[in-house]
């Protein structure tokens, strides 16, 4: 198996409060997400990738039916993957805005998995790849991004958590499509693992509503039982003093003290980690977090 390649840069990623600068990932040069940043690494998320990996990002303007705009997202976005060199979905992000809009079936959240699910294959579903879905601070569209890959990665489950993809019906129509993490070039000298969008979540069910610190504390044990299942999967040992970025998306900024609290006496290096504000897609839910973790064996590449 090849190994990551370091001297291709992509991309740079910034994060904005400026809605018309908040791009989408770019392939060169630099981009941003409509996520505001709060505090923590201000520098760019610079991701080193080789010729086994391509990102592919779209921004799609809403047209007032998310299920529709979703649905030819997701069509054009496997059009485009799976005909290309890079065919293998191995990693998602969702961004776009008022998430939580809506009550019950009609929420925005539970509108773009129906859509989502309307449009991927089998092959995407088997299993989903890793992924997050996070309320945008602005409404410009739905920014859909995404990892390719020329080999399909391992998808990992947390045994703390039931599959997203196996919730059950009092979360919605459909559920939610992707994996808890997934590891990237297992056997090489550069192991990565991806762990999705994580929160307080236990089995199916949000705990500890209403105690934000109490959150975050059980979304680093999911985070923790999920690094363990890389080290199980991929027989290289995953800690979080080898994290090497860091995303806590926030829904309420005023939050941002008693969230940083918890997560700088964590043992996750302080300077990787970003704190931005970001709408969970459960609206009891007040903190969630995705990382990129080296493996304890991989060499410093910094």
């Amino acid at each position: 198996m090849n190994t990551m390649s370091l001297p291709i840069t992509l991309p740079d990623i910034h994060f904005s409060d400026d809605c018309a600068q908040a791009m989408p990932f770019r392939f060169r040069g630099k981009g941003g997400l409509p996520c505001t940043y709060l505090a923590g690494n201000a520098a760019a998320e610079c991701w080193y990738m080789g010729p086994d990996y391509a990102f592919n990002a779209m921004h799609v303007q809403e047209t007032g039916d998310l299920v529709s705009d979703t649905r030819a997202a997701y069509a054009e976005l496997l059009s485009q993957v799976r005909s290309s060199a890079h065919p293998f979905l191995i990693r998602i992000w969702n961004y776009f805005g008022d998430i939580n809009l809506g009550d019950e079936d009609a929420e925005r959240y539970r509108q773009f998995c129906v859509g989502r699910a309307q449009a991927v294959d089998a092959e995407f579903n088997n299993p989903p790849p890793a992924a997050t879905a996070i309320g945008a601070a602005c409404s410009d569209g739905l920014h859909v991004i995404a990892l390719c890959a020329k080999r399909p990665a391992t998808a990992l489950e947390n045994p703390r958590q039931t599959p997203a993809w196996q919730y059950p019906r009092q979360y919605g129509k459909v559920s939610p499509g992707f994996s808890r993490g997934a590891l990237l070039d297992v056997g090489s000298e550069y192991p990565l693992l991806l762990a999705s969008g994580t929160a307080s979540i236990v089995g199916h069910a949000s705990v500890h509503v209403g105690d934000v610190a109490e959150q975050c504390r059980e979304s680093l044990r999911n985070l923790r039982a999920l690094l363990d299942e890389g080290e199980k999967h991929g027989g290289v040992p995953f800690t979080f003093g080898r994290c090497r970025a860091l995303r806590v998306y926030i829904r309420d900024p005023q939050h941002l003290h008693a969230v940083r609290t918890v997560f700088e006496a964590s043992g996750l290096p302080p300077q990787n980690i970003v704190y931005l504000h970001g709408e969970v897609c459960r609206r009891e839910l007040a903190v969630e977090l995705e990382g990129v973790f080296a493996s304890n064996l991989t060499m410093n590449v910094d």
